[in-house]
């Protein structure tokens, strides 16, 4: 492990060379983008690489991928991209299609069409229903797209029946909006109405009452959170008989607090800030991210609860626990039928599902498909159908098994609706699962995907992937990108490359206990776990510093960018993906101020002191030897941001350190690509650049 020196680590923004690279659309950073764009793009395009990027896009369209839906009323619709429809087409259809190998699609929005009519670059962000009156079909939604693939959207009324924009209806202008229907004829719109309307972290922070017809700055103030809070949101649950208004105050990515509407005025539902809840028709649900003690009783973290919301509003606080985690076992999300409610579990980073019925004291049971080292999710198709309400969708994917969609009805068992194609030769592969022993004696676990009969001599070009933030789990899934892009390709000896997903803490593989334990001033810890996996592979044979490369993007590239500046010596390249990198400024950037609760305020000195040690661009130094380095990412990208990429690379060269390359998207949002064309570049430029850094081809 290289430790940055004190000096290193404390570059001050008036110091900062490179702040003109900040501007993101300015002319003189652009030529800057393009000048290193053709530099990477003469080292890496060629016809071998051109090959592999057709490989990856045949992937990406595969007209034979699972159409996955969701339904509305009597029907099921699908957003599609293939190479025919290169920003893709919004569509519906019957079950009765939809259960066909060549379903008969509806085709509502074009939105490549819609682009060469309006002359923009639209990227499809998603729909929101009204719900009809009884009886009535659907026929109003909001259409969300984005001009450049950032967050920031433009919403607009469609009519489903005559399958166009509403003449004079709903439009709200681009921007990082947050709007949801309040009737017919009224939405609760938060949005940039101006200034002091939006949040320190880019967000609204006000929410009006937009009524039909009605000028957007006339609307009528509904909610309102402070400047320095994240974001607010109201939203309108119309569920027949248990019509409400809720409106949640987001402190940070981990706090909020969450009001109902009641006689005019809004009403705190009393847990903690750090808790999460949900309505259900009768049911209050909490889970907490740390022990809450309420009346004499303490509740774990990440167990979850259940109350009667009228119960609860009367004073009443004799929840029924309906899971508690153990070491092992953590809870990752939760779903609703009409009458059951569905667990979907990790045990040690493998799917378990559990179905709980109230009606009989919230008995669990146990679905059982559900394979080890795999994962499955399961979660409602449509609990307001009188018909199908305690139905549910399953989806189950490995590193090696194409995904299967089934539909099932609790209690009666559930069948194969769709099924994902082979992309790559699955058979050639074994997938094992391994634990690392961090610094402070954690186990930490990883999947390992390799050839079958791998030698263990240490001569296989390696791949280590992570993210460890946010409490975001790592799952198995499988992945033609990855099979075709690194599994199947072969040294001139004919070994293949290995990938290997690391279960870092940072993440939620364990519940809020693994993501606690990596915020703030140990934040290094979630870098000791990655490093210790690196440290395993090389033990055990695996692989070797040399031919060991490691990937990330956003707060995996910052993992991958403190791999670059602490853990040098156990890398032979870095593929570092729209990430944060300038821990000093990264609050003031884009929408950076939200992730304070994560990482630390640099603004105040007693946390800086902290942040500083996980800041790459500070921890460069001139006297290391540094890993061959990819750093990536998108213009448009409002989230994180391009400028830190930028600027990391920037003082890279400056530095004079060798062998760094740079490329940005000029589109393309945090995901750093807007279409399947766009992504699969980026998918093959990071692999080509990995494999040949690896193999001494770069």
């Amino acid at each position: 492990m290289t430790q940055p020196t004190e000096s290193s680590a404390t570059t001050e923004t008036t110091d900062d060379p490179f702040l003109w690279l900040e501007d993101i659309y300015g002319e003189r950073p652009l030529a800057w983008v393009r000048g290193e764009n053709a530099v990477t793009e003469q080292a890496l395009v060629t016809p071998g690489f051109e090959d592999s990027e057709q490989r990856i896009l045949e992937v990406l369209d595969s007209t034979d991928r699972i159409p996955m839906a969701g339904k509305h009323g009597d029907f099921y619709y699908n957003f599609w991209r293939d190479a025919e429809h290169r920003q893709g087409v919004w569509r519906r259809t019957t079950w009765e299609s939809y259960t066909a190998a060549d379903p008969d699609w509806d085709v509502l929005l074009d939105v490549d069409a819609l682009s060469a009519a309006e002359g923009t670059e639209w990227v499809w962000s998603g729909a929101l229903f009204l719900r009809p009156e009884e009886g009535r079909p659907h026929r109003r939604v909001l259409v969300v797209v984005s001009p450049d693939g950032g967050d920031a959207a433009r919403y607009r009324e469609f009519d489903l029946g005559t399958r166009s924009f509403v003449d004079g209806g709903f439009d709200v202008p681009t921007a990082k909006s947050r709007i949801s229907w309040a009737g017919p004829d009224a939405l609760y719109v938060g949005t940039d109405f101006g200034p002091g309307s939006m949040t320190s972290s880019s967000y609204p922070r006000t929410v009006r009452i937009l009524s039909r017809g009605e000028d957007l700055a006339r609307a009528e103030p509904y909610f309102e959170v402070d400047e320095d809070h994240m974001v607010a949101m109201v939203l309108h649950d119309p569920t027949p008989g248990f019509e409400r208004d809720l409106a949640v105050d987001t402190l940070d990515f981990y706090t909020r607090r969450s009001y109902l509407r009641e006689d005019g005025a809004w009403r705190l539902i009393e847990v903690p800030e750090d808790a999460s809840i949900s309505l259900h028709r009768e049911w209050l649900v909490v889970r907490p991210r740390s022990d809450w003690a309420v009346e004499g009783t303490t509740f774990g973290a990440g167990a979850l609860l259940v109350i009667g919301l009228r119960t609860f509003l009367d004073g009443d606080r004799s929840f029924e626990v309906v899971f508690e985690p153990d070491s092992a076992t953590s809870l990752q999300s939760w779903s609703w039928t009409r009458n059951h409610l569905l667990l979907n579990l990790l045990h040690d980073v493998s799917s378990e599902i559990r179905i709980l019925d109230p009606s009989d004291g919230w008995k669990a049971e146990l679905l059982d498909d559900c394979p080890p080292l795999h994962s499955v999710d399961a979660y409602a198709v449509d609990d307001e159908d009188d018909l199908a309400g305690d139905d549910y969708w399953l989806i189950a994917t490995g590193f090696l098994t194409p995904s299967t969609l089934y539909r099932g009805t609790i209690g009666g068992g559930h069948s194969v609706v769709k099924a994902s194609p082979s992309s790559f030769d699955e058979d050639l592969f074994t997938v094992e699962q391994h634990f690392a022993i961090s610094s402070d004696g954690t186990r930490v676990p990883y999947f390992q995907i390799a050839a079958h009969g791998l030698q263990l001599d240490g001569g296989n070009p390696t791949l280590l992937s992570g993210y460890g933030g946010f409490e975001h789990s790592l799952t198995p899934a499988y992945s033609g990108v990855i099979g075709r892009g690194w599994l199947e390709r072969t040294t001139p000896e004919g070994r293949h490359g290995v990938y290997v997903l690391a279960n870092i803490r940072g993440g939620g593989e364990y519940g809020p206990q693994w993501h606690h334990a990596a915020l703030h001033a140990d934040r290094h810890r979630a870098y000791e776990d990655f490093a210790a996996i690196a440290a395993d592979l090389v033990e055990r044979g695996v692989t070797r510093p040399a031919l060991l490369g490691c990937t990330g993007r956003s707060n995996g590239g910052l993992l991958v960018g403190n791999m670059l500046t602490t853990y040098p010596e156990l890398f032979g390249a870095i593929s570092c993906g729209v990430p944060l990198l300038d821990m000093r400024r990264y609050s003031k950037l884009s929408a950076g101020y939200s992730w304070i609760a994560e990482y630390g305020d640099p603004d105040k000195p007693e946390e800086w002191e902290y942040v500083r040690t996980f800041s790459p661009y500070h921890l460069l130094r001139d006297d290391v030897e540094y890993p061959k380095t990819l750093i990536w990412t998108a213009t448009s990208d409002d989230r994180v941001g391009p400028v830190q990429a930028r600027k990391m690379a920037a003082r890279m060269k400056e530095m004079g350190i060798g062998d760094v390359w740079f490329h940005e998207a000029l589109e393309g949002g945090h995901a750093g690509a807007a279409d399947n064309r766009q992504a699969a570049r980026m998918h093959a430029l990071s692999f080509e650049f990995l494999w040949r850094a690896l193999t001494g081809s770069l």
